[in-house]
């Protein structure tokens, strides 16, 4: 059997869309549907044992999250990023996380948002000898937790809403650059600064390290 078909198996009969959803995504940023893939409705139904009702849901929400893109022919494939794709990616998220970072540390008593923090940076450290997209999770769930605890539902959903390509891009250099940044120390200077109050600095240090990390990805 085929990694791609590895990839889509296992399905509880509950809940189909989500698992469904959940299945492909997880194909997607692993690498087992590799860019350019082509998804087929008939393949993809009958590996994931489900309607094809069912498989359109799952894959117009990819389309949302930016992992499938619709060809010319109206067919349906895996996105592939191109190295522009993934600077510009970057940029945005750095402007969201640089905003999130400076309202983090406008904020009056920072002792539970620097504990969180730091317990997502301690995560990221144990994982370093974990698998590939358990490390990915953990790095990713750092980023998270610097827009969701602003308490600011927009800045939150926009950041999430490029959460697939990020993934994505992650992914685009192969398994050592994308280690490279999740460089604990690099993520520490964040939290140094939202501890020390000083905004323009948490801004400076989310600039600077995701500057780093899409020039680490595209070089």
């Amino acid at each position: 059997m085929s990694e791609k078909q590895n990839a889509l198996l296992g399905l509880k009969k509950t809940n189909l869309r989500e698992q469904a959803l959940s299945a492909l995504r997880t194909a997607i940023t692993r690498g087992g549907l590799p860019p350019r893939s082509a998804l087929i409705e008939t393949e993809l139904s009958e590996q994931l044992g489900i309607s094809r009702g069912t498989l359109r849901e799952a894959l117009r929400q990819l389309q949302q999250e930016g992992l499938v893109v619709l060809g010319d022919r109206g067919r349906l494939s895996v996105r592939s990023l191109e190295a522009h794709e993934i600077r510009e990616i970057f940029v945005v998220r750095s402007a969201l996380e640089g905003l999130a970072a400076a309202e983090l540390a406008l904020q009056d008593d920072r002792t539970g948002t620097v504990a969180e923090l730091q317990s997502a940076l301690d995560r990221m450290a144990e994982a370093g000898t974990e698998r590939l997209d358990d490390r990915i999770e953990c790095d990713l769930s750092f980023h998270r937790a610097l827009c969701s605890l602003t308490g600011n539902a927009t800045l939150l959903h926009s950041w999430t809403s490029l959460e697939g390509s990020i993934r994505m891009s992650i992914m685009y250099a192969g398994v050592e650059r994308a280690v490279g940044n999740m460089d604990v120390g690099k993520h520490m200077e964040i939290v140094k600064a939202i501890e020390a109050g000083d905004p323009e600095a948490a801004r400076r240090a989310v600039a600077e390290h995701l500057k780093w990390a899409s020039d680490n990805l595209v070089a």
